[in-house]
């Protein structure tokens, strides 16, 4: 099989989405060797690092995120309409010229504001799939409803899905039931379990660390990260305060897109109290496995990543202008995976509580109740689905089946 997959995520804040697609993408291309993965995002921090073999980026012009469902561009001197017209544009040339069998799409079901259409318009006219790929928490129920039904979501994914792949377990949050998908969505819903980056081999992953968590006879290491870093300041902030004097040593990654001028504060800072700063680590999962604990916010991929591999996490999530990091914080703290501080709670004094609380505690008691309570499988169960469709050919596969339910 020689299919074409092309991956489309919008990436207005954070890395989220890219990381999701690019565990899926190595997945898909390991299972099927002869695959190519095509990857649509406006994220160009991560380049071509970590690219799995057949996969190749298409950079968008990049989006910030100003509002909910609301978007500017976030480097050219544009209006919100001219960059999306241009975005447009590039990904419907994509789908005319690279042919692609299946298009999986992240969260938004036509793209931002609809810059998707066409594109999806034009995979329609040569028999291709759309697939549509949900994170496993949204925001509360009532405002994906209302979102949804001022933009009509629901008729959106109805028209275009062909799949709807959910990455996550619905024992933990049963996205089909808590946001009322309609029953014929519901038949096209598969439950995958968590997506996770595949852990480099262990010299790789080693030779990558920060200076302090390889040294012999240290101290114990404590690692704060907010993922792409846009709205970390304040979290980073604390943990640098906090580190201060401690009985730990500490490093910060602070995301390519935290402002220049945040960066060059919490750097400063950094320096003073003696904590290690790094500005952009693609690799800072590979990290979790070395240090004894690790201070975050609530975003998918680093709690799906850490609790995987049994690190001692404190989550201080984000709460606006979502509130799903919060949800999933505290459905993962309920299972005993990790330690929840919410934001307006927060303050230098607890943080250092919480973190000498969390520095010794058992790395594989945290990681076989992790196991034994979330599925991490979901990059290859995700690809398998993606390579069904691809093998459709005749148009045959099944639209009605009942909704996938793990453990029911």
């Amino acid at each position: 099989m020689n299919g074409r997959f092309v991956f489309y995520s919008h990436d207005g804040v954070g890395l989220g989405h890219l990381r999701r697609n690019l565990a899926i993408a190595a997945a898909l291309t390991e299972a099927e060797p002869n695959a190519s993965v095509l990857l649509a995002s406006g994220c160009d921090e991560l380049g071509a690092h970590g690219l799995a073999p057949n996969v190749d980026v298409l950079v968008l012009p990049g989006l910030k995120k100003v509002a909910n469902g609301r978007y500017s561009a976030r480097r050219l001197r544009m209006s919100g309409h001219e960059v999306r017209a241009l975005r447009s544009a590039q990904l419907e040339a994509a789908v005319r010229s690279f042919r692609p069998d299946v298009i999986l799409v992240d969260k938004h079901p036509v793209g931002v504001r609809g810059e998707l259409r066409p594109a999806l318009e034009a995979l329609r006219e040569r028999g291709g799939r759309a697939v549509l790929g949900l994170r496993d928490i949204l925001d509360d129920a009532a405002s994906v409803a209302e979102e949804w039904s001022a933009t009509g979501v629901i008729e959106q994914m109805e028209h275009y899905a062909d799949r709807v792949l959910i990455y996550g377990d619905p024992r933990v949050h049963d996205l089909v039931g808590e946001y009322g998908l309609p029953a014929s969505l519901a038949a096209l819903s598969r439950y995958c379990g968590y997506v996770v980056n595949a852990e480099p081999a262990r010299g790789q992953a080693v030779e990558a660390l920060p200076a302090f968590a390889t040294r012999l006879g240290r101290r114990p290491t404590v690692l704060a990260t907010a993922g792409g870093g846009e709205d970390g300041f304040g979290l980073l902030g604390a943990f640098v305060r906090a580190a201060r004097d401690a009985a730990w040593d500490a490093a910060v990654v602070c995301g390519p897109q935290l402002s220049a001028a945040r960066r060059h504060e919490l750097r400063a800072r950094s320096l003073e109290s003696g904590v290690e700063f790094h500005v952009n680590e693609p690799d800072v999962g590979s990290w979790f496995s070395h240090v004894d604990a690790l201070v975050c916010m609530g975003g998918y991929n680093t709690l799906c990543e850490a609790t995987s591999r049994g690190t001692p996490t404190l989550c201080v999530p984000r709460v606006r202008p979502r509130r799903e990091q919060l949800i999933r914080a505290r459905a993962f703290a309920r299972l005993g995976l990790l330690r929840v501080v919410e934001p307006d709670a927060l303050t230098t004094d607890l943080l250092r509580r919480e973190v000498a609380g969390l520095v010794g505690a058992s790395r594989r008691r945290l990681a076989e109740r992790a196991l034994a309570a979330l599925g991490f499988d979901g990059a290859p169960a995700a690809a398998a689905e993606l390579l069904a469709l691809a093998r459709a050919r005749d148009g045959r596969f099944a639209r009605r089946r009942p909704v996938a339910v793990p453990g029911r």
